[in-house]
């Protein structure tokens, strides 16, 4: 008999977090667990070429092998690049402590 692995997998939405547990044949890939999880067809927005995905946080591809009791992780484009939002902030806060504002 065929031994079985057990895997969750995540898409983290902006609302909740979508997760499936599901069971696979050992030596299963990210993709394969991604397409047994039904993710794809629940969410179209999803698209493999550009989401990066990940096993617990860490960057795994699709072609990866996983292992009982892995956490597969589709993760979201993201909206802003955090090292301009860091520049913009302090940027923000050197303009304030130089009494930047308009004074009455």
């Amino acid at each position: 008999m065929a031994e079985i692995i057990h895997v969750e997998v995540v898409y983290a939405r902006l609302e909740r977090q979508e997760v499936a547990s599901i069971s696979l044949p050992a030596g299963s890939t990210v993709g394969q667990a991604i397409d047994a999880s039904g993710l794809l067809a629940k969410h179209p927005e999803i698209d493999l070429a550009i989401n990066k995905l990940g096993i617990y946080a860490k960057l795994a591809r699709v072609d990866t092998a996983l292992r009982d009791r892995d956490r597969v992780e589709i993760y979201r484009p993201l909206i802003a690049d955090p090292k301009e939002v860091r520049k913009q902030r302090a940027a923000e806060g050197k303009e304030i402590k130089q009494g930047g504002g308009e004074s009455e």
